[in-house]
C-alpha cells in the first residue's frame, strides 16, 4: 500500500488510471443520458395511466409496470452476459465502451422510470386538479406542473441513478468493458497488484461522494419548500 505514495507508482500506473477514470465517466454519462431518454417518458406515462392519474389506462399501466419490474429484476452481470449477442449485433462489439453502453442503458432505463414515477407521484394532487380546472392540456400539465414541482425529487433520483450506473460500470469492467472495474480486476486480481485495485476503489468512492454532494445541494437550492 505504501507504494501508492511513490512517484514510481504513478509513473507506471498513472496513465492507465487516468484512462480508466475517463472511460468510467464516459460510460456513466452516456448511459445516464440514454437511460433518461427512455426511462423519463416511461415514468411519466406510468403516472398518467394510473387509475387515479389524469389519463387512466389500466392495460397500458399494467404493461409499463411489467416492463419496468422485469427490467429491474435482472442482476446486471447476468443481464450484460445475456445481451452479448444483441450488443454485438447493434453496437458491432460487446467489448469496450461501445459494448458497455447498450447493456448499461437497458439496465438503467427501468430504474430511471421507477424513480421518475415515484417523484411525480409525490406532486400534490391539488396542484394537478387546479391545472386541469384551468383547461391545461396533458402535455402542459406534465411540462409545467409535474416536472417543475417534482424537480427536487427528480434531481435526487438522478444522483441515485448516476451512483447506481457507476456501480454497474465497475461490474461491466469485469467482462471487458474497460474503466476502473477492468483495472481493478486485471491489476488487482490477475496481476496481483493490489495497490491499483485500492486506488480504483478510492477513486470510485470520490466520484460517488462528489455526485451525491453536488446533486443534494442542487436539489436544496431549487426546492421552493425550503425558501
Amino acid at each position: 500500500m505504501a507504494e501508492i505514495f511513490t512517484s514510481a507508482f504513478w509513473a507506471e500506473y498513472g496513465g492507465i488510471l487516468a484512462e480508466g477514470v475517463w472511460d468510467t465517466l464516459v460510460m456513466t454519462v452516456m448511459s445516464t443520458l440514454f437511460a433518461y431518454l427512455i426511462g423519463l417518458p416511461m415514468g411519466v406515462l406510468s403516472v398518467l395511466s394510473q387509475p387515479h392519474g389524469i389519463r387512466p389506462h389500466k392495460a397500458a399501466n399494467a404493461v409499463l409496470g411489467w416492463i419496468i419490474n422485469i427490467g429491474r429484476s435482472f442482476p446486471f452481470a447476468i443481464l450484460m452476459v445475456a445481451l452479448f449477442p444483441f450488443t454485438k449485433l447493434v453496437m458491432g462489439t460487446r467489448l469496450g465502451l461501445r459494448g458497455a453502453i447498450l447493456p448499461l442503458v437497458v439496465a438503467s432505463a427501468p430504474f430511471v422510470a421507477r424513480m421518475v414515477e415515484t417523484s411525480l407521484s409525490e406532486v400534490d394532487a391539488g396542484v394537478i386538479e387546479a391545472a386541469q380546472s384551468m383547461g391545461a392540456s396533458t402535455f402542459q400539465i406534465v411540462w409545467k406542473v409535474y416536472l417543475p414541482e417534482a424537480m427536487p425529487s427528480l434531481i435526487l433520483g438522478g444522483s441515485i441513478t448516476l451512483i447506481a450506473i457507476v456501480g454497474y460500470t465497475a461490474i461491466a469492467g469485469m467482462v471487458g468493458a474497460g474503466g476502473l472495474g477492468d483495472l481493478a480486476i486485471r491489476y488487482g486480481h490477475q496481476r496481483n497488484v493490489p495497490s491499483v485495485m485500492w486506488v480504483t476503489v478510492v477513486i470510485l468512492v470520490i466520484i460517488v461522494q462528489v455526485v451525491q454532494s453536488v446533486f443534494s445541494r442542487l436539489s436544496v437550492r431549487i426546492d421552493k419548500r425550503l425558501k
